[in-house]
Parts: structure tokens; sequence; C-alpha cells
């Protein structure tokens, strides 16, 4: 018996010493492994350069009921060239750097710090006027010309634990090439009179006068203008008709929709005017504001590409040239029907744009410093009211195709009002403010209009249309902002 009680006290002993062992080992490797009883949770650490508003956002995330099982660093970091991210590393907002709207200066470089901003790119809109760095302007190249935040996040068990937290919080859209709709609308265009004999002069090749612009307005994914003349073998030196060339001109530009308000388009007679629409058919150019009939002239031009709807209307209010009947002519504007139209349009989320040929301005002069037609009030009746009351309406976008001379641009109400954008194409080379234009650089985004950048033209003797350089850009700018209302 006393042998039996024996072996079960040395069982007992052992299993004991057994179990402590088994124990002692468990929580020693809990030790030095920081498990179990020993487990120390991962730590978050903020770097000192995170802002305050991305602080938020983290701690937001990293709230105490959150469990790491290793620690994160994350930081943030600036760079003004948009990099190529890791894993790890999210783009967390893209700033920009804005001025006032009627400032005439593209380029942060000319800037003191106190005379632009930076903001988020989500909070641009078209009452703030986008800048360029180093001529590097954003919504042309979206790899630069802003400041890139980049929120990166370290931590050994990244994949496991921290992508799955932060992952649909930090993945976000921004403003692409896929994305951003670009939209130039030019004024005048008359390839006409002088013109045609120029043509003949440079060998017949119309492309001669799009040559050192081409580049620039074949490059948006939309490029408009206003065409007054029509296309007709009876075109000369002294009539407002186009030799046929003339339609390698436009298609060396780009052109994708030609306006057809003008009152010169039936200069040379309805089959002219008639053929002329069957050649932008031909070529694939959209017809806004004119047509066959005058039903045909009224329908809206809808377009929808990238995210963005618009309605583009065009009306004739000037001296001539609209259509009544089924014959070839503009879009005669009447009162009760563009508030039709505009009404339809906002109720179905477009954004609309209406371009009217009004009245213009003849008060030209031969010397350069002329600013008569500057003036929106400079033309017949109230051009200020009336273009005013179609924002009212609800336009989003007012621009003025009939002036020779550009003229003056503001904001009003919900939009934006361009009064006059002068000539791209014509030979009026003896008044010096009718050598000039302005081209409207629409950039939409979702369905809002982010920035409408202005780049002004010049044309001399040789007809040849090409971009004002920057100073003189940026003077005439300023002369027009000085003329608004």
């Amino acid at each position: 018996m006393a042998r039996k009680r024996g072996r079960i006290k040395l069982f007992s002993g052992g299993l004991l010493i057994f179990i402590v062992v088994f124990v002692g080992a468990f929580l020693g490797i809990q030790y030095i492994t920081k498990t179990g009883l020993f487990r120390i949770p991962g730590v978050v650490y903020y770097d000192e350069n995170l802002k305050p508003g991305e602080l938020g956002v983290l701690e937001s995330i990293f709230t105490e009921e959150i469990d790491l099982d290793k620690d994160v660093y994350i930081s943030a970091r600036t760079e003004n060239i948009k990099p190529e991210l890791d894993d790890n590393e999210f783009l967390y907002d893209i700033y920009v750097p804005v001025t006032d709207f009627y400032d005439a200066r593209v380029d942060i470089s000319e800037f003191e710090t106190d005379e632009y901003e930076y903001i988020s790119v989500s909070d641009l809109d078209f009452t703030k006027k986008l800048l360029s760095i180093d001529e590097n302007y954003y919504l042309n190249t979206f790899d630069n010309g802003a400041e890139f935040r980049i929120i990166k996040f370290d931590s050994d068990k990244y994949a496991e634990e921290i992508k799955p937290l932060v992952e649909s919080a930090f993945t976000k859209t921004f403003p692409s090439e896929d994305s951003v709709l670009t939209f130039a609308q030019t004024g005048v265009t008359a390839l006409s009179r002088g013109m045609n004999a120029k043509l003949n002069s440079v060998g017949g090749d119309a492309t001669y006068f799009a040559e050192n612009i081409k580049d620039y307005l074949s490059d948006f994914d939309i490029t408009h203008t206003s065409n007054e003349s029509s296309f007709t073998n009876f075109a000369s030196s002294a009539n407002i008709c186009s030799d046929p060339r003339f339609i390698d001109t436009l298609v060396a530009i780009g052109l994708d929709v030609v306006e057809l308000t003008g009152n010169h388009n039936q200069d040379c007679g309805d089959d002219a005017a008639l053929d002329t629409i069957d050649t932008y058919n031909e070529q694939g150019i959209k017809i806004v504001g004119g047509g066959k009939t005058a039903d045909e002239a009224a329908v809206p031009l809808e377009i929808s590409d990238k995210g963005t709807n618009i309605t583009f209307l065009a009306y004739n209010l000037s001296t001539g040239g609209a259509t009544y009947d089924n014959t070839p002519g503009a879009n005669q504007y009447y009162e009760e029907n563009a508030a039709k139209e505009i009404d339809a349009a906002k109720k179905a989320g477009n954004i609309v744009i209406v371009d009217i040929q009004y009245y213009e301005c003849s008060s030209y002069d031969f010397e350069y410093e002329n600013t008569i037609c500057d003036y929106a009030d400079s033309a017949a009746e109230d051009q200020i009211g009336f273009f005013r009351h179609l924002i009212d309406l609800g336009a989003d976008i007012v621009v003025g195709t009939s002036a020779h001379q550009p003229q003056t641009f503001e904001l009003y109400g919900d939009g934006e009002i361009y009064y006059g954008l002068g000539n791209l194409f014509f030979d009026q080379v003896w008044w010096p403010g009718t050598t000039r234009s302005l081209v409207l650089e629409h950039y939409f985004y979702n369905g809002k209009l982010l920035q409408t950048r202005i780049t002004p033209t010049i044309y001399g003797d040789s007809t040849q249309t090409r971009l004002l350089d920057q100073e003189t850009s940026e003077w005439f700018i300023n002369r027009l902002v000085e003329a608004r209302p």
C-alpha cells in the first residue's frame, strides 16, 4: 500500500513539474514574442507633418476600438509632380493655385506669396481663376501645375490589417484626361474677301491660315467656331463667301462644332448655304444655330461626353441672316422659345451654353489703343441687360459671337458672360482691334464647369492666326476687365 502511495505521489509530482515547465515555456514564448498575456497592441504613430484635416480623418479611422497587431507609422509629403505611388501610399488631395477671376495674370511665378492661394481641386469652380505653375496648367497636364499630397502607411502587417481599414477612405478619384471635357469656343470666322486672294497667292493651301494655331485648337475634345461665310466657287476678294478649299482650314484646327448664326451665310445665295451644310455633314462637323430650314436651325445641339451633358443653344439677333421658313439660314431669337429651351435643359440637369449673334460695335479705329468696342454697351440696344437676362433664365455661359473686336466679360448671377470674342479668322487687318480674338477654354468635370480660361489670338497682314504672347495677353485681358459693367 505504501509503495502504491509512493508511485501516486511520484506521478503527481512529475505531472506538476510538467505543468509548471509547460506553462513556463508557454508564458516564456508569449513574453519573448509579445503575444498572449504579454501581447503589446500595435501603436499608431502620426508624423508631425500631417495637417489637421488629414489628422482628423486618420483619427476617425484609428479609434481606441481598433486593435492592431503591429505598429503603424503614418506620414505625409507634398510633391510638385504627380508621383507613382507604392501600394502603401495614397493620393490624399490635389491643391491648385487660384486667384481672383478678373486677375489678368496667369502664372504663379509672377506673384508675391500673398497674391494667390492654394485650394483643394474639389473646391475649384469657374468663379476662381486657376493659375499655372511655371507654365504648367493643371487642367491640361494633370500631373503638374499643382501640389500633390501623399499619405503613406508603414506597417509590418500593412496588407493584412492597415489596407482594409484605410483603402475606402483614401482611394479617391481626381480630374484626369479621361474625365475632364475640354471645349474651345472661338469667335467670328469669315474665310473670305482678302483671304480668298491670299489663298491663291499661297498656292491654294488653306491650311496656311491655321498653321500657327492648329496644334493648339485641335488638342481640345471639342473645338467650335462661328463661321459667317458659305463655300462657293463664286467667292472673290470682294464678297463674304469662302473658296471651297477653305474647308481644309477648319479641318486643320480640328473643328467639331460650327455655329451658323451669322448674318452673311446667305451672301452667296441659298444654294451655297445648302451646299455648305452638306460639306459640314460630310466632314462630321456638328451644326448649331443654323440649318436648311427654320425648324432645323432651331434644334439645340446636345453634347454628352466624359460624364458631362451640355445643351448648346445659338440664336441670331442682329441685322439679318435668319431663316423664317424652308430656306437655309440662322436660328432667329424668340424670347418664348429661348426660355422654354433653357428651362428644359436645366431640368434635364444639363449645362447650358447660349451663343448670340448680336448687334455689333462698329466704332473701330486705326489707333491700337482704341477701347470703345471693349465695352458691352458699345453695340446697339441693351446688350448688357439682354445677356444678363439669359443668365437669369438659367444659362450657365452666355457668349456673343458677332463682335469683330473682343469685348469685356463678367461673372453674373450663377454664370459667366463673354460679350464678344472678336475675329478668329478674317481679313480685317486695317483696324488693330479686329485682328485679335478670345478663345474660351472651358473645362468640365462630372457635369460641373471647373474653369473658363481666356487665351487671346492675333493675326497680321499674313492673316495667319497665332496666340498672343503672354505679356500682351495680360495687358489686353486687363484692358477688357477694366471695361466690365
